[in-house]
């Protein structure tokens, strides 16, 4: 079983240097990870016709092979596909991500996105997040937020996911999203089977223009936060928020069947039989 570990935090984050530890005990790891902070970058490559990756290696403790690409999560998941690695891998584990990826954030997260581009090539995924202090913001913990974080938690947990899905394959590639609570691993009150949320924990409330000094036409973008928010329990977020361990399995992207014809449909039948 080779296992390929990524994150959209960067090479240096301390989740995916733990989460890739507690991989070794389902095969042989290897990190290809962003060289930077890629947060928010969801499944992006960046533009094709402009893509010139490059790769290096690093040492990361208790990893026999590491490396870091300047690009994206998904482009270092479409990478290790394509041979840049020279060798195949068999499941894609993405995280630790410092903030619960729940709600709208799933459409969002570069660690989500790398096992959803994994799916694409026929590749099982596990994207880990962990909640943080405050719950975090559209997904997202800031440094402060992560002091003390208990990453050994979220590092046992998906051990145990991957486990499953190793043990157990499902007949075609999944994705399951693993969202784990903040807490020492004995005080995780259960786990859940959730649904995606409607809406965030926490969100970003609204955005205004605040003029430069001295400038006439550019201005900061000063972004407001929203209040934190009680989610039913049945969701992802309100899992989390209730101390217990959200799984989610996401599916792919298809075709929304609606009843009639649409306005668009009748738009472009009246351009076309004009």
């Amino acid at each position: 079983m080779n296992i390929l570990v990524t994150n959209d935090d960067g090479i240096d984050s301390v989740g995916l240097h733990v989460l890739a530890r507690a991989m070794r005990e389902h095969g042989d790891v290897t990190i290809l990870a962003p060289d930077s902070e890629y947060s928010g970058a969801s499944a992006a490559f960046g533009a094709i016709h402009l893509m010139r990756p490059d790769i290096h290696r690093v040492h990361i403790d208790g990893i026999d092979e590491a490396w870091a690409l300047t690009g994206p999560p998904a482009l270092c998941v479409m990478m290790a596909h394509l041979g840049v690695l020279d060798r195949k891998f068999d499941l894609v584990v993405s995280g630790i991500n410092p903030g619960a990826n729940v709600g709208r954030s799933v459409y969002h997260s570069g660690t989500i996105g790398a096992t959803l581009t994994g799916r694409n090539y026929g590749m099982s995924g596990v994207a880990v997040s962990q909640a943080v202090s405050g719950f975090g913001v559209e997904g997202q913990g800031w440094d402060e937020m992560v002091k003390g974080q208990l990453w050994d938690t979220a590092a046992t947990v998906a051990s145990h996911v991957v486990r499953g899905v190793i043990e157990s394959p499902h007949h075609e590639p999944v994705v399951v999203n693993v969202n784990v609570p903040n807490l020492p691993l004995d005080e995780v009150k259960g786990w859940r089977r959730t649904r995606v949320g409607h809406e965030l924990p926490r969100a970003m409330a609204s955005a205004r223009k605040e003029l430069k000094e001295g400038h006439t036409n550019s201005y900061s973008i000063k972004l407001e936060i929203g209040e934190a928010l009680p989610l039913p329990i049945d969701t992802d977020g309100g899992a989390v928020e209730a101390g217990e361990v959200s799984i989610t399995f996401l599916s792919r992207l298809t075709n929304h069947d609606l009843e009639g014809e649409t306005g668009a449909e009748a738009a472009v039948a009246a351009l076309l039989t004009r």
